[in-house]
């Protein structure tokens, strides 16, 4: 596998099961073999969620990065809990949000920066419900079949 130099691993379902309130980006951190798994693309956030430990810290629950394949015994453990680093008014302001209004916090992309670092773009979410989803499929099919007719119209 050839290491990438830009890397944006996205989680597609979030955006049609959650509504999407507020963005941040954190720091993720990784041990030692972790950053070139992800750097080779070998992570997925599909079935992620973050949440808060007992002392106020913010994890990524059930991100999975593969082992990083040239590794030897000192691997990493691919299910493991990774903290997120953000300010500490955000956290304070996510904490808040996620106890009294019940909304989840649910990683949108993972990348990396210019400087080759790991981070991820997390964002406070509220569930769809049933009809919000119905909508949204109703809405992508109305504009498919529009960008049809727009085509056959100009050609």
């Amino acid at each position: 596998m050839a290491i990438q130099k830009n890397i944006q691993i996205k989680n597609r379902k979030a955006r049609f099961e959650y509504e999407i309130l507020d963005k941040y980006t954190a720091g993720i951190v990784l041990v030692g073999t972790e950053i070139k798994a992800i750097r080779e693309g070998q992570a997925s956030i599909a079935e992620s969620f973050c949440e808060f430990n007992e002392r106020g810290e913010l994890f990524v629950i059930n991100m999975t990065v593969q082992e990083y394949s040239h590794a030897t015994h000192f691997n990493h453990n691919p299910k493991s809990e990774r903290k997120l680093l953000l300010n500490k008014t955000e956290l304070k302001k996510l904490f808040k949000n996620v106890k009294t209004s019940g909304l989840t916090i649910i990683p949108l992309v993972l990348f990396t920066n210019d400087k080759g670092l790991a981070k991820i773009t997390i964002a406070l979410c509220r569930g769809k419900r049933e009809f919000d989803k119905r909508d949204d499929i109703k809405d992508r099919d109305n504009k498919r079949d529009l960008s049809r007719l727009k085509k056959s119209f100009n050609n």
